[in-house]
């Protein structure tokens, strides 16, 4: 036993067993007017997903696409980790996504653009008109740039149609496709081009973002340095323009490496480009997770189990018809939006909704006047946006004339008190919502309820999707039971299809990163003996649903409890007048680390002072005094990142009195100034030279 589990064995505490103590909360059922419709109502689904039919259960997902060649074997276990899925098959993902739709939905929209300004009119492309672009997109990235199956090539896009008509065109010739997210420096998109060794950069002049033209094209400049200081040269920088014909940025163009794509596109009028028959296994895109340490870590995705889960998850818990209108409010640069705007619904011959701006400019209604407009009716979103709506506007969804039949939840554990305002204001009582757990690694959801078949459970994500084989394991590997009321490291027993193939140039590194934690036996070829590990706390309670409670490393350990700061700010989240809450831990030298809470209120909020009173007892009721706040901050708002994440890793800092590093890439950078001046005094010193690394590190993940 190492020294490590020794200590944590003998103190009765581990770094995964964090203390839970949210209460159950009571089922809300499907209404019969969805299971009736509904694409998967079969009770018999988790017997047919089950582990005796492992893994030929997945035949079901594979055999919703196109095969060139059709696939003999599902799984090949050979050189674990690396699972290989549906390995002697061929088949295109552009093909998959349009070709195979035109003969029976040619005229129908497939994507939906919706500009910030509001007077612009939304534009519908259809399946048609998507296959036009995307052929002469994919013409011009064969011949003028000369990319071929498995070259990479970096996109830096903002969220218009030329983003996923990229991403088709690269697909369709089998270039392997990078996305980083637009809200990301250029500084983070140059690392990501030497790592993924690309030789092309396809950027914007420029996007709309909370009522200004955003000037996106001076990123490039910084991108290429970067790169190439690091060694990676880009040969073009090539740029879609906002609004064709006119130029959008201020920023200069590079002679010789700056290209119009609008203007070489004349070029490629007409021209058409045979979809290259893709092996199973080959690469599809690079996915680099964000908000880590250290160099940016490529999850590279294949082709075949990837699109062939997407498909899945998104017809049977998404439950995508080609008759819906459906809208994911995420961005494509995050796997969100590659998994579930674009490969996943496209797959199903859906209608997509793509929208550019902040979803609450001008103002919290807007989302509800695009999806009445547009006639969507299944609506994906994260906790963070269902926080800031019901901030902002608590009532108007109620008034508002939206009508969904679905809503998800993603990307982060949704607190009871925001799920239920999400289930009564704006689903209305009237539509299931799946609060689904996955990764960027993972492709595609792991833990949800199927819509048709399961109750709602506020809090829960619910039980594993089918053919997914959770495992929640202690410190020492011993597993956590059931009904136990004791948190673990939440694990999967088994490979699924859209599982990563390793981190691109890494492979020790992903073999170190998600599964040698847990390994039984490295000699063994047994998939039983690889449980792939999250790296977040969950437990499950009695009734098999699991709750998810953040990182493991995003926890408080307060005289030797451990606490989940999610927990603690699900409890200060109960107040009424909360509307957000950050938890962040600080060194104290009684207890270790105590938490500080940090709070923004909606728009009526009384007497601060009681507030505050409030907040203590919601902790002291919820969870125990152990988890009363040092101290609690009211802020006008959280520092926040583009995509609209709380920057906890900011507030720790400010908390600990430490330099809160660069945050000229935050959405709202001035608040960070004016809260630090509020928590900290305006001459305090600040340096981090002496902070623990657990907290100089805290927030990372987010």
């Amino acid at each position: 036993m190492s020294d490590k589990s020794r200590s944590a064995e003998q103190s009765g505490s581990s770094e995964a067993q964090i203390a839970v103590h949210w209460k159950e909360e009571k089922y809300f059922k499907p209404p019969q007017s969805f299971i009736e419709q509904a694409n998967l109502s079969d009770p018999d689904v988790r017997e047919r997903f089950g582990e005796r039919n492992f893994p030929d259960c997945f035949r079901e997902y594979a055999d919703l696409l196109d095969w060139s060649k059709p696939y003999t074997e599902v799984l090949d276990t050979g050189k674990p980790p690396f699972w290989k899925w549906f390995a002697d098959g061929e088949l295109n993902a552009c093909h998959n996504c349009v070709d195979r739709h035109l003969g029976k939905y040619r005229n129908k929209a497939a994507l939906i653009f919706v500009s910030e300004p509001e007077d612009d009119a939304p534009v519908a492309m259809t399946y048609q008109e998507l296959y036009v672009r995307v052929n002469e997109m994919a013409a011009l990235l064969r011949d003028y740039c000369g990319l071929k199956a498995g070259d990479r090539v970096t996109l830096h896009l903002p969220m218009t149609l030329d983003l996923p008509i990229t991403m088709l065109a690269c697909a369709r010739l089998g270039v392997v496709h990078s996305q980083v997210f637009g809200g990301f420096s250029g500084q983070s998109c140059g690392q990501r081009i030497e790592d993924s060794g690309s030789r092309y950069l396809i950027t914007a002049d420029a996007y709309w973002r909370s009522g200004k033209l955003i000037d996106h094209k001076e990123k490039a400049d910084i991108a290429v340095k970067t790169a190439e200081e690091a060694g990676q040269k880009v040969d073009k920088v090539l740029i879609w323009q906002r609004y064709p014909g006119k130029n959008s940025s201020p920023t200069a163009m590079v002679e010789g490496r700056d290209v119009i794509i609008n203007d070489l596109l004349k070029d490629y009028a007409g021209q058409r480009v045979e979809p290259v028959a893709m092996n199973a296994e080959a690469p599809l895109f690079l996915m680099y997770s964000s908000g880590t340490t250290g160099k940016p870590k490529g999850c590279q995705h294949r082709t075949g189990g990837y699109l062939a889960y997407v498909a899945g998850t998104s017809k049977y818990i998404e439950d995508i018809h080609p008759e819906d209108t459906y809208w994911c409010m995420a961005d494509i640069g995050w796997i969100t939006g590659h998994s579930y705007i674009v490969y996943g619904p496209l797959a199903l011959a859906a209608t997509s909704v793509i929208y550019e701006g902040t979803p609450t400019f001008p103002d919290a209604r807007r989302p509800w006047r695009i999806a009445e407009r547009l006639g969507v009716n299944i609506f994906h979103t994260s906790p963070t946006a269902v926080r800031a709506l019901r901030r902002l506007d608590p009532e108007g969804p109620a008034q508002s004339p939206q009508q969904f039949k679905h809503m998800t939840t993603v990307g982060e554990p949704i607190e009871p008190e925001a799920w239920r305002w999400y289930y009564h204001q704006i689903g209305k009582d009237q539509a299931v919502i799946v609060d689904t757990w996955w990764q960027t690694e993972t492709g595609g959801f792991l833990c949800s309820t199927i819509p048709a078949l399961d109750d709602m459970k506020p809090g829960s994500a619910g039980p594993a999707l089918p053919g997914i084989y959770p495992v929640i394991f202690d410190e020492n590997g011993a597993e956590v039971a059931r009904g136990s009321g004791r948190a673990g490291n939440i694990c999967i027993r088994n490979p699924w299809p859209g599982i990563m193939q390793t981190i691109w140039g890494d492979d020790q590194r992903f073999v170190d990163t998600y599964y040698k934690r847990y390994c039984r036996n490295t000699d063994s070829t047994d998939w039983r003996d690889w449980p792939y590990m999250a790296g977040d706390g969950a437990m499950q309670a009695e009734d098999g649903y699991y709750r998810i409670l953040g990182r493991v490393d995003d926890v408080i350990n307060v005289s030797g409890h451990r606490l989940g700061t999610k927990e603690i700010e699900s409890a200060c989240l109960t107040v009424a007048d909360v509307a957000e809450a950050a938890v962040v831990p600080v060194v104290d030298e009684i207890k270790g680390r105590v938490p500080d809470v940090y709070v923004s209120l909606g728009s009526d909020a009384g007497d601060l002072e009681d507030i505050k009173s409030r907040i203590i007892k919601a902790c002291d009721d919820m969870i125990g005094k152990i988890a009363r706040p040092r101290q609690i901050h009211i802020v006008p708002d959280m520092p926040k990142t583009r995509s609209g994440k709380i920057m906890r890793r900011v507030l720790a800092a400010i908390s600990n009195g430490a330099d809160t590093g660069d945050v000229t890439t935050l959405a709202n950078p001035d608040v960070v100034e004016e809260i630090q001046n509020m928590v900290q005094g305006e001459n305090a010193s600040k340096s981090s030279a002496d902070m623990p690394d657990d907290i100089r590190n805290f927030g990372n993940n987010d």
